[in-house]
């Protein structure tokens, strides 16, 4: 699905792992890998398996080819028990401090409140893009934890038909 809009050009797609094109699944493993792996400095296992999953979502945006901005959507259940979750979310250097970021998580949430309208959805986040999230109605839901050496936190947004579900 194409998600451009009149009054912004930049080619938002959102997909499932069937629909990406054998380019797409290349720069969006490629930016994972220069950010999670040699920029974080972290080894760890990106293709865990969710990727591939029906209902796992891959949202991003595209410059001659290149992917600017990444996420991916997981279905409820999948990774934590009744909520959705988001994933692996990540700018390329080259296009960051473009609110990219705000038009990442503002495409997702429109696509969580469509899909799972009645779930909460988690996120482990990096602990230092906080108040990132909570500018998209996350909170914070657990202490800081380690994920592959660097800080983390849980964090929640209320299910769009229940709002009141978070405190």
């Amino acid at each position: 699905m194409n998600m451009v809009e009149n009054n912004n050009p930049m080619p938002w797609q959102l997909k499932k792992f069937t629909e990406l094109t054998t380019l797409e699944l290349y720069y969006i493993y490629k930016l994972r890998s220069d950010i999670f792996v040699v920029e974080q400095d972290c080894v760890y296992p990106d293709l865990d398996g969710l990727d591939i999953l029906p209902e796992t979502y891959h949202l991003f945006a595209t410059s001659n080819q290149l992917v600017m901005a990444y996420l991916r959507l997981l279905a409820v259940d999948t990774s934590y028990p009744n909520m959705s979750a988001l994933g692996r979310v990540v700018i390329h250097p080259d296009f960051r401090g473009q609110q990219l970021g705000h038009q990442l998580l503002s495409r997702a949430t429109q696509f969580l409140d469509e899909k799972w309208p009645e779930h909460i959805c988690h996120i482990s986040a990096q602990s230092h893009l906080a108040k990132f999230y909570q500018q998209h109605g996350y909170s914070i839901v657990t202490d800081e934890y380690l994920e592959d050496g660097i800080p983390h936190i849980g964090m929640e947004r209320p299910a769009k038909n229940n709002k009141a579900e978070l405190t």
